[in-house]
């Protein structure tokens, strides 16, 4: 399980560092100058703005460990897919095509799951962008 987190840290920390430099530094700058602390910029205005792409890494982070879950019942540790492998070990043999399918095919769901929860979370937490107007009208 140790692992499986700090194999998944990587995606996260990274797309932390890649929103974070990719918020415009005058918002930045604006922020500093009506007097916000480097703490409340950053929690007001730099991290919502790099919300979007930390959020991705998150969505991959899971993905990633969805799949490395499944494979770590290969080493013989707990993992998501002890069926697909006792599937695999017994092939030829009385339901072993049945095991593989049930275990690949639950990890493909959860996957899928925590994929469509993240989803929601960014819709959720995200504004939406709608485009310029292109001024006044009258």
């Amino acid at each position: 399980m140790t692992a499986i987190v700090l194999y998944a840290l990587l995606p996260i920390v990274r797309n932390t560092v890649v929103g974070l430099q990719g918020v415009d530094p005058l918002l930045v700058d604006a922020a500093r100058g009506i007097g916000m602390s480097r703490r409340r910029s950053l929690a007001r205005v730099e991290l919502p703005l790099a919300w979007p792409v930390i959020l991705t890494g998150i969505r991959v982070a899971t993905q990633l460990a969805m799949g490395i879950g499944a494979v770590a019942a290969f080493v013989s540790g707990p993992g998501l897919g002890e069926q697909i492998f006792s599937g695999l070990a017994r092939l030829g043999g009385a339901n072993a095509v049945n095991a593989t399918l049930t275990g690949t095919i639950g990890v493909a769901i959860l996957a899928l799951i925590f994929d469509g929860v993240f989803v929601l979370i960014g819709r959720l937490t995200t504004p939406s962008r709608r485009p310029a107007t292109g001024g006044a009208r009258g």
